[in-house]
């Protein structure tokens, strides 16, 4: 996944997230096709991780 290539996954992946970090809502979940970034710093902010960490994180869902 170079850019998390999150798309056709994401559905299935956000109930994963919802399951570790019930804390999250919809909204910080949300994803728009071309803001992978954007996606990634909101869920630094809330769950404290860094990107590299996350990026290995999702990827293992």
């Amino acid at each position: 996944m170079s850019n998390l290539q999150l798309k056709g996954k994401w559905n299935e992946m956000k109930g994963k997230v919802k399951q570790a970090y019930a804390h999250l809502t919809d909204d910080d979940l949300k994803y728009e096709e071309g803001k992978d970034d954007e996606l990634l710093g909101r869920l630094q902010q809330k769950t404290g991780k860094g990107r590299d960490e996350l990026v290995r994180w999702l990827k293992e869902l």
